[in-house]
C-alpha cells in the first residue's frame, strides 16, 4: 500500500457563513521526491466543523487505490471523531449526530483504506497546515455573499 499524508483545513465566516475547504494529498516516491494533489471549494452557507470534514471525505475521493493514509488536521472534532467517537456513532445509527451525509461519505471511502489521524496546532507554522487555512479561507471570502 501506498503511504500518503493527507492534509486538510476548513474555514467559515461568521460560522455558519461563507465558508471554504482545502485538501492536499503529498505522496513521497521512491526517489524521495514529493507529489502533491490538491482540491479545495466552498459553500455559501455552514459551518467550520462541516467544511474540515467535508475537506477529509474530498481528499479521500481523490485516492484511486487503497492506500495507508494519515489525516493531518488542525480540527480535533475530525480527529477526535474518526478515533474515538465513530464507531459508537456507527452502532447508533448516527443519532444526534451532526453531518450524518459526511460522515456517511467518509465511512464508505474510508473503508479501502488504512486511516490514521495526526493533529496538529492550527496557526503554528506548520507549512501544509498554513496553506491549506489560506486556500479554505480564500474559498470561504469567494463564497461571501456580502
Amino acid at each position: 500500500m501506498k503511504k500518503v499524508n493527507l492534509y486538510t483545513d476548513g474555514s467559515s465566516l461568521g460560522n455558519p457563513g461563507s465558508s471554504g475547504y482545502c485538501a492536499l494529498l503529498e505522496y513521497v516516491m521512491g526517489n524521495e521526491e514529493k507529489v502533491y494533489k490538491q482540491i479545495s471549494g466552498g459553500e455559501f452557507y455552514s459551518t467550520n466543523g462541516r467544511m474540515e470534514l467535508k475537506a477529509v471525505v474530498e481528499g479521500l475521493k481523490l485516492l484511486k487505490e487503497p492506500c495507508e493514509v494519515t489525516i493531518i488536521s488542525d480540527s480535533k472534532y475530525v480527529c477526535d471523531s474518526i478515533n474515538q467517537y465513530l464507531q459508537n456513532w456507527l452502532k447508533k445509527g448516527f443519532k444526534d449526530v451532526k453531518h450524518t451525509d459526511l460522515w456517511g461519505e467518509y465511512v464508505n471511502i474510508s473503508k479501502m483504506h488504512t486511516i490514521r489521524t495526526q493533529w496538529v496546532k492550527a496557526h503554528n507554522g506548520h507549512p501544509q497546515n498554513e496553506h491549506c487555512d489560506k486556500v479554505a479561507r480564500a474559498n470561504a471570502e469567494l463564497h461571501n455573499q456580502a
